[in-house]
């Protein structure tokens, strides 16, 4: 290390870095625009800003335009708040095209709208829209843009570049086929038009980071051309510097994500260094890589796109070296003895430990931010990372040579489409392994900070002791047993959760539910999960916490009734297991018993759905009871003799007991049920209620509330609800009867432990 100061400076920034963080100072995450100015965006979000256009996106309902260099009219002043991502309501005329005239990189453009700040995520697990795109320094959004203004002159050479990405692009697009969007984001860095299907089979099975622009794209492009040029003639100062001017405009034209710009500051280092004659340090130029992204934006430090670009490349160029090192010592008297077919088998192996110590490197970080691994991925990169060079190869040649002839380009993608095909074939075939990922769960900072100790102490010891071994076969194994060992208990303490009698977490799901209860560490069950103002509950809301908990089977989902706001996000898990897009087990799907159920489309589709996942179906009435250890679930409502026909009141109704601690799951019932479970007998004080219908009027009555008293009543509703909920009335009488309310709009996800600690994700406002 002494050899390396651009190491050390580099570990000093992070150090700086994250006790300015801890110390509440905004260079990594938070708004850093002036508090004067968030107060006066917040009370006058209607506004009229003035940016650099940096690149536009379309869909079918509106225009996503990126700028930079932003300013707003603050008392008279101009003031700088950075970079905005503006949405344009854009409007079809006759000919199918786009009335809003096409803005170029470059040029100024003058935009009024509602400018809202980006939100941090409400739920455990998803995804972190706010870190994001603080990355890029955009820290608000403008919805309902209008166009008022655009400059005439723009920049030639910025336009030039999206202009190309978009014709390889088109040429890709007639080339390719089916496989066209993954040659896009494979060739280009553009996942536009990927099917999400097929992203979600290539994250299963641990190649999703063939699908980004990185070290492997840069590295193989980058040296292939260098090699190139020197072959035509060219020396290796030409070459070198032409492959670096090359390099360098294809990672601006592919949207310089952080792995791209980690990729081509490594690379400009390496080439320099064969332009200079010196010999090229890869931690050197990871670490020069890292100051410089770091220095530009700190926020990329919480990035997970930075931290598993950089933890790929220390896993294989600081980690694996040594390993390999003491593997070189232990094989150096075999090796004189192997056949071919010996070596062939120590490449593979070798191949398959460096894959392993690199999944080990980034384990933490994975888990961190997707809460899975992928098992099979050891073993299919074995395969994919010596052929991802074809594709890569075929998609730029097929593109470059759409210039020219487009039967040529139909040629040159002919060997990298039957790649990818071939790719498609094994994820679908290892998405049908019930081991294919692996769930852990989302670790704290402590067992990551333990994990990386216990794995650093293994590879120091593993190392030491085979340099002390002179014959070493027997001393070897146990070396190797010592240090497989000490993986494990590293796994297992990254891993390991702590004992809980339950938990139950309402999760923020917009208008709708979503109730995730843990039981003794041993059982998880669904209480609805729907919304009808959040789309892909199930892929970005539901499941990400489920993997976030480390809940790989759900033992039974309950459906309180069957309206869209309690099961469209059930519908998309269902539809996840059926497809074998996710290691997630559902065991039991639980639906009310109705007596007409001709009618209930939305309950017909459920139960045909679920029985084609192969999930088994069944249904419940007052007076079944299901236990989970210790805990117990009361079904009190319907009623045997319920049709049906009116869902709501209809709807399940839930009461959940664990020794000293009651809750109560409502549905959407009203106060005509109240009524006869009040009749009935069957209600009784509890600790925790969840409010029936999202705090509407009529539900929650005050006869109702007499009785089942809660200390804690939990509202799951939108903000932007058009019903009123939760209504005033309903929370006077919860707070009449001694609740404490919390409401999912305000508070995020409620999260209640052994009915003693009640945490919600985000402050209230």
């Amino acid at each position: 290390m002494r050899r390396r100061p651009v190491c050390i400076l580099c570990m000093l920034l992070v150090v700086f870095l994250c006790v300015t963080d801890w110390l509440g100072f905004s260079l990594i995450r938070g708004n850093p625009l002036p508090q004067s100015v968030q107060t006066w965006i917040r009370k006058h979000p209607e506004s009229t800003i003035c940016g650099e256009v940096v690149r536009c996106r379309e869909n079918e309902d509106f225009q996503s335009v990126y700028l930079r260099n932003t300013y707003l009219i603050y008392n008279s002043e101009k003031v700088s708040i950075d970079n905005i991502k503006v949405y344009l309501k854009q409007k079809k005329n006759h000919s199918g095209n786009s009335d809003v005239d096409k803005l170029l990189a470059g040029s100024l453009v003058l935009v009024s709208g509602k400018l809202e700040e980006v939100q941090s995520p409400t739920n455990p697990g998803e995804f972190d829209s706010k870190a994001y795109y603080g990355c890029q320094r955009i820290y608000y959004v403008m919805k309902k843009g209008k166009i008022k203004k655009q400059s005439q002159s723009h920049s030639v050479y910025g336009q030039f570049l999206i202009d190309m990405q978009q014709k390889f692009a088109g040429i890709l697009e007639k080339t390719c086929g089916m496989e066209a969007g993954a040659f896009e984001a494979i060739v280009l860095g553009d996942k536009t038009n990927l099917d999400p299907e097929l992203k979600m089979r290539y994250q299963m099975a641990g190649i999703i980071h063939i699908l980004a622009v990185s070290g492997l794209h840069i590295s193989l492009l980058g040296m292939g051309l260098y090699n190139l040029l020197k072959k035509i003639g060219l020396g290796i100062w030409p070459a070198g510097l032409l492959a670096l001017v090359i390099m360098l405009q294809y990672g601006m034209m592919t949207g310089g994500t952080v792995s791209t710009m980690r990729a081509v500051c490594m690379f400009l280092l390496s080439v320099g260094a064969k332009i200079a004659g010196r010999i090229y340090d890869m931690p050197t130029g990871m670490a020069a890589a890292a100051i410089l992204i770091l220095m530009e934006n700190p926020a990329y430090l919480l990035d997970g796109g930075f931290l598993l670009s950089f933890g790929s490349v220390i896993g294989i160029g600081c980690v694996w070296p040594l390993v390999q090192e003491g593997m070189d010592v232990l094989n150096r008297k075999k090796r004189s003895e192997v056949n071919e077919k010996g070596k062939i088998r120590d490449k593979l192996l070798m191949s398959f430990l460096a894959s392993g110590v690199v999944q080990l490197t980034t384990l933490p970080i994975v888990l961190w931010f997707y809460g899975e691994v992928s098992v099979m991925g050891i073993f299919l990169n074995l395969l994919v990372l010596p052929t991802v060079g074809i594709v890569l190869g075929s998609g730029t040649a097929g593109a470059l040579l759409g210039l020219v002839t487009v039967r040529g380009a139909f040629l040159a993608v002919v060997p990298g489409r039957i790649i990818l095909r071939g790719y498609e074939f094994l994820t679908v075939l290892l998405g049908r392994l019930s081991f294919c990922t692996w769930i852990g769960g989302k670790p704290e900072v402590w067992q990551i900070v333990g994990y990386y100790l216990v794995l650093a102490t293994a590879v120091w010891m593993y190392r030491a002791g085979v340099m002390k071994s002179e014959n070493g076969k027997i001393f070897a194994w146990k070396i190797r047993a010592v240090y497989a060992g000490m993986v494990c208990f590293a796994i297992l303490l990254i891993s390991y959760r702590p004992h809980e009698n339950f938990r139950i977490a309402c999760l923020d799901v917009g208008q709708g539910d979503g109730i995730v209860v843990e039981i003794e560490n041993r059982w998880s069950i669904l209480i609805d999960g729907g919304s009808t103002n959040k789309n892909e509950l199930g892929k970005y809301q539901l499941l990400p916490y489920l993997k976030s908990r480390g809940i790989s089977r759900l033992d039974g989902i309950y459906v309180s009734h069957t309206d869209e706001d309690h099961i469209s996000g059930v519908r998309e898990l269902l539809e996840f297991v059926e497809k074998d897009l996710t290691s997630l087990r559902i065991e039991n799907l639980i639906l009310p018993k109705w007596s007409d159920i001709q009618e209930n489309k939305n309950y017909r589709e459920l139960t045909e759905l679920a029985e084609s996942a192969g999930v088994r179906v069944l249904t419940v009435k007052a007076g079944d009871e299901i236990r989970y250890g210790t805990v117990r679930l009361k079904v009190l409502w319907p009623e045997s003799t319920a049709s049906g026909r009116e869902v709501n009141e209809d709807a399940m109704v839930l009461e959940m007991i664990s020794k000293d601690f009651k809750g109560l799951f409502t549905g959407d019932i009203g106060m005509v049920t109240e009524e006869k479970l009040i009749q009935n007998g069957c209600l009784e004080d509890v600790d925790f209620l969840k409010t029936a219908h999202h705090g509407s009027r009529y539900s929650t009555g005050a006869e109702f509330l007499e009785i089942v008293r809660p200390e804690l009543a939990v509202v799951s509703c939108s903000a932007t609800n058009t019903y009123g909920h939760p209504s005033p009335d309903t929370l006077e009488r919860l707070k009449k009867s001694g609740s404490r309310v919390l409401i999912t709009r305000d508070c995020g996800a409620v999260t209640i432990v052994n009915g003693k600690s009640v945490s919600v994700f985000n402050r209230i406002k």
